[in-house]
């Protein structure tokens, strides 16, 4: 045990702070500060550029929430992108839907990748290895470019907020051809940070991506690590009533995916719940 302890750097005049167990890696890469540590409290802990990324104890809220739920909306997604998502906890649950026939992980930080999986593991399982995934390590700004038109059904992103390396994932021109290269019922899902503290990442990305989608709305879930309350993860569908889908059909969906009764977090009912916005959340989207 050591008497060191790492102060979140995301906010200016608030935080939170971890007390170090053990240091498992620091790098600097060619694009930015990675730092992994054992707590005593969270399990092992990654840190991007001073911001907390993920937790062993509570990553499942998280990686359930953004990927169970834009699955089962849609229904017959067979075509996944996933963007960003170094440490695998996203791929993990997509691979986890049988009805998935590939899913491809753009991942533009390869030191990501790499010390999660030696110091983190558990949070991908076996995951890299399954033939139905692909990852890269590549920019997904490039990657949605070329892309072919409708050549996904769902594409998920898991990046850093809005500022350094994952600033040119919230701009018109990447949702644009995240519109052009998903299905006719395609949707895209994203992180809009913790709107009690980041309300204007939520406003304005919902700004962007209603010039491309018909249907803008967020759903939210309760992830201890990043604190201020709700996280809210910001959802875009090119049809309307895909957040309308009921319990009982969500529930059969996710018995014929094989993920019913698997998942810590997710559930039917908080699937559907999680649209139900607060009007301090709600007052961000359009219209």
């Amino acid at each position: 045990m050591t008497d060191v302890w790492v102060n979140e750097t995301l906010y200016p005049d608030w935080g939170q702070r971890f007390l170090v167990k053990r240091e498992l890696a620091r790098v600097k890469s060619e694009f930015q500060d990675i730092m992994l540590f054992e707590s005593t409290s969270h399990g092992r802990v990654m840190v991007l550029d001073g911001v907390i990324q993920i937790t062993e104890r509570d990553e499942f809220v998280y990686q359930e929430m953004l990927t169970h739920v834009p699955l089962l909306a849609h229904g017959a997604a067979k075509r996944v992108l996933i963007i960003g998502a170094g440490d695998g906890g996203v791929l993990r649950r997509v691979l986890q839907h049988r009805n998935v026939e590939k899913c491809v992980m753009v991942e533009i930080d390869g030191e990501v990748i790499r010390l999660c999986q030696e110091h983190m593991p558990d949070v991908a399982g076996d995951a890299w290895t399954n033939p139905r995934g692909q990852v890269i390590v590549g920019d997904g700004i490039d990657y949605v470019r070329q892309a072919e038109a409708g050549s996904f059904d769902v594409v998920i992103v898991d990046s850093t907020d809005p500022i350094g390396v994952g600033e040119v994932l919230f701009t018109d021109e990447f949702y644009h051809n995240a519109a052009r290269l998903l299905s006719d019922n395609g949707l895209i899902v994203n992180q809009c940070g913790v709107p009690f503290m980041q309300a204007d990442e939520l406003r304005e990305t919902s700004l962007r991506r209603g010039k491309f989608f018909p249907d803008i709305s967020a759903y939210v879930a309760a992830v201890p690590t990043y604190v201020g309350g709700f996280m809210t993860l910001g959802w875009s569908a090119k049809t309307k009533g895909l957040r309308d889908v009921p319990v009982a059909e969500i529930r059969r969906r996710a018995e014929a995916a094989g993920i019913l009764g698997t998942t810590r977090y997710w559930t039917p009912e908080i699937h559907v719940g999680s649209f139900n916005l607060p009007p301090y959340i709600a007052e961000n989207l359009p219209g």
